[in-house]
């Protein structure tokens, strides 16, 4: 959130140059997921996502954001990581599930996105957990249009993972997004329609289901920034940065 929690409704021009940074973000995902072997290394990824930042005069905020400073310009989760995993030299292997969460500032504008993706190949339960989170991601960006409020897309997101035999984290939300990396409104993947803020046209939020093959609760380790499902099951987290325009739902976060 922003120090004050504000909204920050955006020009259509401000919108475009989200678009930009959005495309650089997609570009280094791209980058990554074209890694995704057993054998790379989780700094790996880091270092292919920060050749695109920088190829394209872009950095990322996520480098040295919070306390204690966060080490690297992605965040890397395995398994049961469910976000913010650091990149380190951890190889990854046949089996694997990996969450790769990306930011980019351009222009003075954040691209915010991630996705979950399987390394070789993966058991069915990891396959299905993974199409339920991009799914679920899918069924809040429908929902991103003038006159609905936040609850209704947390209470969809909430309804559908749960009606497909997972949970959703409680601790972390979907989030505002714009100049800055974290702007109002909060919104979280569960919660009851009619509630929360009102949907406006110029609204630019990052919507990102994370879910959780066993119980919703999580906690955090000790680099003090890994988030682990407190039962070590299966996690996957997908994002993208969604601007409500007067139409359809807007991804900013795509080519």
């Amino acid at each position: 959130m922003t120090r004050d929690g504000s909204i920050r409704i955006k020009t259509p021009d401000e919108i475009k140059l989200m678009r930009e940074a959005g495309r650089v973000n997609y570009l280094a995902l791209a980058a990554v997921r074209a890694l995704l072997q057993p054998g790379i290394t989780t700094a790996d990824l880091n270092a292919a996502a920060e050749e695109i930042l920088h190829k394209h005069g872009a950095y990322s905020p996520f480098l040295h954001y919070g306390q204690p400073p966060y080490p690297a310009s992605i965040c890397v989760s395995i398994n049961e990581e469910l976000v913010h995993g650091i990149p380190r030299k951890r190889k990854l292997r046949e089996g694997d599930i990996v969450s790769v969460d990306c930011g980019t500032v351009l222009n003075g504008f954040v691209g915010d996105s991630a996705f979950t993706a399987g390394v070789g190949e993966i058991s069915p339960l990891a396959k299905r957990i993974i199409d339920v989170t991009e799914q679920a991601l899918h069924v809040g960006i429908a929902l991103m249009r003038p006159g609905n409020k936040t609850g209704d897309i947390s209470a969809a997101i909430q309804q559908f993972v749960e009606g497909s035999g997972f949970q959703v984290v409680r601790e972390y939300t979907g989030h505002g997004v714009g100049r800055s990396m974290h702007e109002g409104p909060q919104v979280p993947n569960y919660g009851s329609p009619g509630t929360g803020v009102l949907l406006q046209e110029g609204m630019t939020i990052a919507l990102e289901p994370m879910v959780l093959a066993g119980g919703n609760r999580t906690r955090v380790l000790k680099d003090r920034w890994t988030v682990v499902s407190a039962d070590g099951s299966l996690t996957a987290h997908q994002e993208h940065s969604v601007a409500v325009t007067e139409g359809d739902p807007l991804v900013l976060t795509v080519p």
